[in-house]
This record gives structure tokens, sequence and C-alpha cells, in this order.
């Protein structure tokens, strides 16, 4: 099983794993009491539950480096293209647009 920790704005929002059956999202219980801290996308509105599926979810994906950026760092960190949860990892923490990024 993979496991990295989703921050928005270097707070930690929760956990993302990933394992033969697929993702799973689970929001940090202290950030979920947390009144003054938003969801960490619409899609994903706070919640105790955890959400789960087969394909890494589409607010995640979307954090991900396309076309030639893409080639450029999966050569450069020898990342399988096709990884997207090891392309998240290795690359959401460093140019990302936005408030919300994943680290291992």
């Amino acid at each position: 099983m993979k496991r990295a920790t989703v921050y928005y704005r270097d707070c930690p929002a929760g956990v993302l794993t990933k394992d033969a059956t697929g993702f799973v999202f689970q929001y940090d219980p202290a950030y979920v009491n947390d009144a003054r801290m938003p969801s960490v996308s619409a899609t994903l509105p706070k919640t105790d539950e955890a959400y789960r599926s087969k394909t890494l979810f589409p607010f995640f994906f979307g954090l991900l480096a396309e076309g030639t950026q893409k080639e450029r760092q999966c050569r450069e960190l020898r990342i399988d293209e096709n990884d997207s949860f090891t392309r998240l990892v290795e690359t959401s923490a460093y140019g990302a647009i936005g408030a919300v990024y994943v680290k291992a």
C-alpha cells in the first residue's frame, strides 16, 4: 500500500492511499472539526467517511502535469507515466498551483 498526506496550505488535511483495490481519501478528524478549514475540493466535501475510488480521484488527477511537462517529469524523476500516484506525490508539492498538495 502507498500512502501520502494531503495538505491544504501547509496544514495536514487528510491521507490518500493506494492499494490493490484502488484509492482511498480520508480527512483527518481534526481538520474535519475545524470550521475555519475548507474542503480540499468541491468534489470531496469534508466528512468523517472515507472516499473510495478505483481510479485516482479527478481532483487529484487535475494536479498532475500533462503533455511535454509530464514527459519531462517522468523522464527526469524516472517515474512510469501511468503511475499517477507516484507522479502526484513526487511533483505536486513543487510548483503546484493552488493551496492543495500531496507529500509522502
